[in-house]
């Protein structure tokens, strides 16, 4: 097939017509979609296609290379897991707002010029707040009004670059671009926010807590990895993503520590994982973007399969607070196994996923001498461990028995838990296959002795560890509170500023209000006291003093004339 039509397309106006449908059709219908679009990708040959000439530009509808197919293949695969986990959902709303929402993703996936990546951007804000928006309370209404505000803000920096961007270069192709001017700049800030880039990334931690628990298995697949994909495509080698990636991989494990909202402990991680993949979209080497790739590819994965634990949890216990939690085995024994398969594969344990991907961008950093910023990302290896391979599964299924007994999750739950835990697995037995997949001829063995052993030696110590402060109460408590870091600038600091403008604009209005009522009063005191017979407005004025305040009107009229 030419691929002239685009694939986002099919899920795009696919999921307007499933208000049609009703049960068992619909479940069928929705997950006919993915596996549709999956088919028709795959007779799709590599090249431009769809292209269509406006305004003396050639908009590129489907570039399809060895970079946006990766990408096509997972988000196609998310999408599928995702519809089969919120099978049990009967709100048409999360449906359609959920296929739309994916279907943009995949469009910008392909997009091969800027216009065409900015629209379907913008699509994914509007699309994806939805999601927010469903759990249909206060909060999440506000919660969703910032998120979207935020979104939004990055499609405006994307087409502010993208013009200047046409502007210095005559073109609008969505190519490499890097920091060579201002519009590099806007551009590379509008990604940086999708990507949650450090002080950009309260949206993340702030929003996808606040979705409903399928939403938010939707919201984790997306968004940031659409933000990596961009980068990977347009930044790649920039040296500054670096310094970057390598504070995101750092900075959210404290949080992370201290978190009790355990679908926040996820987005905090979240933003680790992500830090990962900058820190080798910055290194630029074709194994360090083999390695961010492949592991946005995994990511997506296992992150998705922590997020559908989590939205179980909550599903059946209606909390997800690990001060609240505890003790889960018992009821969801299932789903327990499922987490720790997703909690060993974000962990880089030998045999999963993430023992497979994420060594890539470690020996990229190493092979290139940053041993600073190899140093770091181990430490960060080793607190993601802490926070999400083990703080999620311990807390959630563990520790103290909270005395909840509920039942197992949704048979569909659970079978896009479990896919998602053998493709876990699978990646890591057999990661060839996803090898195969990667932008560049991969040279890499992941399974050599000397990593083997190294991997397993970092586990044990953080594990102990965290046993070693479990045991001694240094361990940061499940507290019941709210965690805030720089969104309180905005949240916190911000708001006392409006509210401070706010009283400071009464008082000068009400001020204002009473000077000019009192101007008002002495000048209508002024009117009343010469409009009597002998006043300045009725008295009889001599002929002379008219015709000389005339002359006085007339130079002046002249003056301001022959000025102008």
């Amino acid at each position: 097939m030419s691929g002239d039509f685009p694939v986002a397309l099919i899920l795009i106006f696919g999921a307007a017509l499933v208000p049609l449908f009703r049960g068992v059709v619909r479940s069928a219908y929705m997950l006919l979609l993915p596996l549709l679009a999956f088919g028709y990708l795959l007779s799709v040959p590599l090249g431009l296609h769809g292209q269509i000439e406006l305004l003396g530009q050639t908009l590129v509808l489907m570039r399809v290379d060895k970079l946006s197919l990766l990408f096509g293949y997972i988000f196609l695969l998310a999408v599928l897991l995702s519809v089969i986990y919120a099978l049990h959902v009967d709100d048409t709303m999360q449906h359609v707002a959920g296929l739309i929402y994916a279907g943009s993703a995949i469009g910008a996936v392909f997009a091969g010029d800027l216009m065409s990546l900015f629209i379907y951007w913008e699509l994914t804000a509007v699309s994806s707040v939805l999601l927010i928006w469903a759990r249909r309370g206060e909060h999440s209404a506000a919660v969703g009004m910032r998120y979207v505000i935020v979104q939004l803000l990055s499609g405006m920096f994307l087409l502010a670059g993208g013009l200047l961007h046409w502007q210095a270069t005559g073109s609008i192709e969505f190519g490499h671009i890097g920091l060579t001017g201002p519009a590099g700049a806007l551009i590379l800030l509008g990604f940086g926010i999708k990507s949650a880039f450090p002080l950009l990334h309260n949206w993340l931690m702030d929003a996808y807590p606040e979705a409903t628990p399928t939403g938010t298995v939707f919201l984790s697949a997306f968004t940031t990895k659409l933000g990596i994909y961009a980068l990977a495509r347009g930044f790649a080698g920039t040296e500054e993503l670096v310094w970057v990636g390598t504070l995101m991989a750092a900075f959210p494990i404290f949080y992370a520590v201290i978190e009790n909202d355990l679908r926040r402990v996820l987005a905090y991680s979240m933003n680790n994982q992500l830090g990962f993949m900058v820190v080798g979209i910055g290194i630029g080497t074709e194994l360090a973007i083999n390695g961010a790739v492949a592991h946005a590819f995994a990511d997506i994965i296992f992150k998705g399969l922590l997020f559908m634990s989590m939205g179980a949890v909550l599903l059946r216990t209606g909390t997800i607070k690990g001060s609240e939690l505890g003790g889960l085995y018992k009821s969801m024994p299932w789903t327990t196994g499922f987490c720790m398969v997703g909690a060993a594969s974000i962990s880089a344990f030998p045999l999963f996923s993430g023992f497979v991907t994420k060594s890539m961008i470690m020996s990229a950093a190493a092979m290139e001498g940053m041993t600073f910023n190899w140093l770091v990302l181990l430490f960060a290896s080793a607190g993601v461990f802490h926070h999400a391979g083990i703080k999620i599964p311990y807390f959630a299924f563990f520790s103290h028995d909270s005395g909840i007994r509920c039942e197992e999750a949704p048979r569909n739950m659970l079978v896009a838990m479990g896919i998602a835990a053998a493709l876990c697995i699978g990646i890591g037995v057999f990661p060839g296959a996803l090898y195969a997949l990667l932008p560049y001829a991969p040279d890499y063995e992941p399974y050599t002795a000397s990593h083997i052993v190294a991997q397993l030696q970092l586990l044990f110590f953080s594990a102990l560890a965290f046993a070693v402060l479990m045991r001694t109460g240094i361990y940061p408590p499940e507290l019941r509170s709210v965690n805030l870091d720089s969104d309180w600038f905005y949240r916190i600091a911000g708001a006392e500023v409006v509210k401070s403008f706010r009283c400071a604009l009464q008082e000068t209005r009400a001020g204002l209000a009473e000077a000019f009522a009192a101007r008002a009063i002495t000048a209508s005191a002024y009117i009343v006291r010469h409009r009597r017979p002998d006043g300045l407005l009725l008295r009889s004025w001599p002929t002379g003093s008219m015709a000389l305040w005339v002359m006085v009107m007339l130079l002046a009229y002249l003056l301001f004339y022959y000025l102008g």
